[in-house]
């Protein structure tokens, strides 16, 4: 399989397990040092922002489509941040 590219839906594939692995090391720092554990738990929410963002922005020239469909994601995540400030 000679210059076939590995990747799901847009994202390489070491990106999403190369980011939940530095979120189990976070998350174990956190329970060494509870005054950390909010980073571990901000970065596991991040991991797919930042997929849906990478997604967005390489796919953008290959699939405008799925980097499309990768905007609106990010656009509900950032409704649903402003409207829960109003609950």
């Amino acid at each position: 399989m000679t210059g076939h590219k590995t990747e799901v839906a847009g994202l390489p594939a070491w990106l999403y397990p190369a980011g939940f692995w530095v979120g189990v090391v976070l998350l174990a720092v956190g329970v060494l040092f509870p005054d950390l554990a909010a980073v571990g738990v901000a970065w596991i929410g991040a991991v797919p922002v930042l997929a849906a963002v990478w997604v967005a922005a390489a796919g953008w020239k290959q699939d405008r489509r799925l980097s499309v469909a990768a905007l609106l994601a990010l656009a509900g995540l950032v409704a649903v941040f402003f409207v829960k400030q109003f609950i």
